[in-house]
């Protein structure tokens, strides 16, 4: 008999929610189109949805039409996006998660008092970028720990460390003993840039792989935090794999598995775990349980607009 292990808390995050209902309130008020500047989250079934209601997804701020109103994605931007949104008379509709506005907070207070920040993440994501243009001249990307041990800094007594909020926390945890170690005076953020759902999955995902012979974690490619949630399974000892959905699902990789593991990203919709669930069930797995590691209650408040679509549709 195979069983499956169901990770808990898995799937949407506080700031994952908020983004989509944000886009989903403004398809409400305005009708479409509504425009949203980049993936709102990094999931393909969920930009798929939003675009069949009328979400229309562009690369560029600039290639919203003069006036038309816009969604900035969950994962925040640089202030020249502002910019750029101001001269072209956009309504924007900042759905930034907060815990991503916390960190670009910190960029700007660190580099106010001409502090070098030292931003550990991956270069080319979408939250790095928002995060690198906060202070462009004083931001330089660690992405490695072979980039902390040889990066430099105009003045080692000035400088400090922020981090994307979708990284792993080992791995993370790694790089900051190398620059503390390289830099004795670096100062941090006040609280952790990881965010508690990015903390909260790695966590039941270690768990999962203790108990699993293979683990599954549904997320689309370009998610950085489910991706490190197969890095997670992986360094714990056990098979690991990324799926879109049940349709990603290789019979081979549970071919004589007893236990998988099944846990979802962040931005990934729990319609789509029922989906890989209920394949798995054609495939021979009998019994469903859930491994829970924590609990979530976290929620964000929409952005002013869009509070008040919700308020126009009662």
């Amino acid at each position: 008999m195979k069983r499956i292990l169901l990770a808990s808390p898995r799937g949407y995050c506080a700031g994952v929610e908020r983004a989509i209902q944000t886009v989903e309130r403004m398809l409400d008020r305005h009708g479409p189109p509504v425009y949203v500047r980049r993936q709102i989250v990094h999931n393909a079934h969920v930009v798929a949805e939003l675009e069949r209601r009328g979400a229309v997804f562009v690369e560029d701020e600039t290639q919203v039409p003069i006036g038309s109103v816009v969604v900035l994605s969950a994962h925040g931007v640089a202030p020249d996006v502002h910019a750029n949104a101001r001269r072209r008379d956009l309504e924007v509709i900042d759905a930034t998660c907060p815990l991503v506005t916390k960190v670009h907070t910190e960029a700007r207070r660190f580099a106010g008092r001409g502090v070098t920040i030292l931003l550990i993440g991956h270069a080319g994501h979408d939250e790095v970028i928002g995060t690198t243009g906060q202070a462009p001249d004083d931001t330089v990307l660690v992405q490695t720990v072979a980039d902390a041990e040889t990066v430099t800094v105009p003045d080692p007594a000035r400088v400090a460390y922020l981090s994307q909020t979708t990284l792993s926390v080992d791995d993370t945890a790694e790089i900051v003993a190398v620059l503390r170690r390289r830099f004795p005076a670096i100062a941090g953020p006040p609280s952790e840039d990881i965010c508690y759902a990015t903390q909260n999955r790695q966590q039941a995902v270690k768990e999962l792989a203790a108990r699993s012979d293979v683990v599954l974690v549904i997320g689309s490619a370009n998610s950085s935090n489910s991706n490190r949630l197969v890095e997670v399974a992986h360094a714990a000892g056990v098979a690991a794999h990324l799926i879109e959905d049940e349709s990603g699902i290789d019979p081979g990789w549970i071919d004589g598995a007893e236990t998988i593991g099944l846990t979802a990203g962040a931005s990934a919709p729990e319609r789509l775990v029922a989906r890989v669930v209920a394949r798995l069930r054609t495939m021979g797995a009998e019994d469903v349980s859930e491994v829970r590691t924590a609990e979530e209650h976290v929620t964000f408040g929409l952005p002013l607009a869009a509070r008040g679509a919700a308020a126009a549709t009662v």
